[in-house]
């Protein structure tokens, strides 16, 4: 059971919507290393975990993992706010837009919806932490990325504490 604040843990205000940007920010939220496959990865984890620190430890890092979740679902959807049909097409969110419109759902920057493939809980304790690591270590990666030719993007969530 979680005790929710009902304020993000760091505030999204984005001034001008950008459907390119959604468009890339997204598989943060759904893709196979974002937010949505980490707190499912992290609270998964933890029933198995033969150390009670340790499970504690992952319920905290999937909490956490929510809240980042609940960042970038704020990101994509203030992105793309308000956008006209054309200025949607223009940038590129169209074939999102037609089937979710201004909805924020889980899938990766290329449109492969979120599985739960992209995350193993195999119950063996040195497994499930290598596995942490490694997806980390990408998400890590995915979180600076090149917007345009000469404009590079930290993703508001590099600051977010990870194992």
């Amino acid at each position: 059971m979680w005790s929710y604040e009902k304020r993000l843990q760091f505030p999204v205000r984005i001034k001008t919507p950008n459907a390119a940007a959604a468009k890339v920010i997204i598989t943060q939220y759904g893709g196979p290393d974002g937010e949505l496959g980490a707190s499912m990865r992290y609270l998964s984890q933890r029933y198995t975990m033969p150390w009670r620190g340790v499970a504690g430890l992952l319920t905290d890092i999937g909490t956490e993992e929510l809240a980042h979740l609940e960042m970038v679902s704020a990101i994509v959807y203030q992105l793309t706010k308000g956008l006209s049909a054309d200025e949607i097409r223009r940038q590129g969110f169209d074939t999102y837009f037609v089937d979710h419109t201004a909805g924020v759902w889980p899938q990766a920057a290329g449109g492969t919806p979120f599985t739960s493939m992209c995350f193993a809980s195999k119950g063996d304790a040195i497994t499930d932490l290598h596995e942490d690591m490694a997806a980390d270590g990408a998400t890590g990666k995915e979180q600076q990325c090149c917007l345009s030719n000469s404009v590079r993007f930290s993703c508001a969530l590099a600051g977010a504490a990870k194992i």
